[in-house]
């Protein structure tokens, strides 16, 4: 196996820059593994393809405003971009800026933190404590700086999008609950809650788990053996209720639908735990390449991703690479929209 297994030549032109509207008016693209074959739909279509006693699961993580400016104290612009939190004050990031040694401070300016007091500004500490990889750090703030997300906090976009976002929800799902991620599991972006509704009047079940996503998404895999490749570690629940309906649906003989490659990674890493599944709470670091069995899966919803990406290899396993690899050309050729504000996949 090699990296340029996992390449495909993508114009410019194909990567979407703004969300369709509506959500569900986005193309669908339909590949059956088993004949190879592909149809050409829109997703609200999606129900078509869907069965009762069939059950979706998707991701409920919520994106964090988690991009924030920052100046050094000889006021340099410092960019934070927050990817977890260790404690109350403490988060690994990435950050933008040259200096950032252990034991630098920079600070966030709030304004207007307290519009009763006299001084209707103040400043955060932020200081450098551990250089982790390349340009991450472990960083500890004086106090904790969620509560002030909605002053200094920036939706982190990924970078391959230029155009400003007008309304930060398009980048949360419907169902974002729980706040931690530093991308949106962009799969479930298509759903509208009419559409949610409307599948579950057809007898299709839904079940939620949470993935905290990562920057490891946009990451390109680097290494020419992809197994050599390390992929970073994320945070993620599957609740009792959800393994509940898991099990459920399989005695029913009903598929288990992953929404997205977040929800497959975490339904595959309870599943490597023990079979039925039980509710699992911790991080993954679960690294599925061509060759991989999967034991929950039936079928997947997700959108067309990057070149030499860990999420490319994840749907060759699941497809087969050379099928993903035809199947992304004649997305090129019919001019479908690639990555997170892009078109969607259903791989059945």
């Amino acid at each position: 196996m090699n990296i340029s297994d996992f390449d495909y030549d993508l114009p410019e032109s194909s990567i979407a820059q703004t969300p369709v509207e509506p959500r569900d008016a986005s193309r669908l693209l339909v590949l059956h593994r088993d004949t190879g074959a592909l149809e050409h739909r829109i997703f609200r279509d999606i129900g078509e393809y869907l069965r009762p006693n069939d059950l979706l699961v998707l991701n409920q993580t919520r994106v964090i405003p988690a991009r924030i400016y920052a100046r050094k104290e000889t006021g340099g612009r410092v960019e934070l971009l927050l990817l977890r939190r260790r404690d109350l004050v403490t988060w690994e990031a990435l950050v933008g800026g040259k200096g950032l040694r252990v034991g630098k401070k920079v600070f966030v300016d709030i304004v207007d933190a307290e519009p009763s007091s006299e001084n209707q500004s103040k400043k955060i500490a932020a200081e450098i404590v551990e250089i982790l990889a390349g340009s991450e750090r472990l960083i500890r703030f004086s106090e904790p700086i969620e509560p002030y997300f909605p002053k200094v906090g920036h939706v982190p976009l990924p970078p391959y999008i230029h155009e400003e976002l007008k309304d930060p929800e398009r980048y949360q799902t419907v169902y974002a609950r729980e706040p931690g991620s530093a991308a949106a599991p962009t799969a479930g972006l298509h759903f509208t809650p009419r559409l949610l509704d409307e599948l579950q009047g057809n007898g299709v079940k839904i079940a939620y788990v949470t993935l905290h996503v990562g920057l490891d998404t946009f990451a390109p895999v680097t290494e020419e053996n992809p197994e050599e490749h390390k992929i970073h570690t994320e945070w993620c629940h599957l609740p009792q209720e959800t393994a509940d309906a898991i099990n459920q649906t399989r005695a029913a003989g009903g598929r288990v639908i992953a929404v997205g490659t977040t929800s497959v990674r975490t339904l595959e890493t309870a599943a490597n735990r023990q079979l039925p599944i039980t509710s699992y709470s911790g991080t993954t670091s679960l690294y599925i390449l061509p060759g991989y069995q999967f034991k929950l899966v039936d079928a997947m919803i997700t959108n067309f991703h990057l070149p030499k990406s860990t999420l490319l290899m994840l749907v060759s396993a699941f497809a087969g690479r050379e099928t993903i690899l035809r199947t992304y050309e004649t997305a090129v050729r019919e001019g479908y929209r690639f990555y997170s504000f892009g078109d969607a996949m259903l791989i059945l």
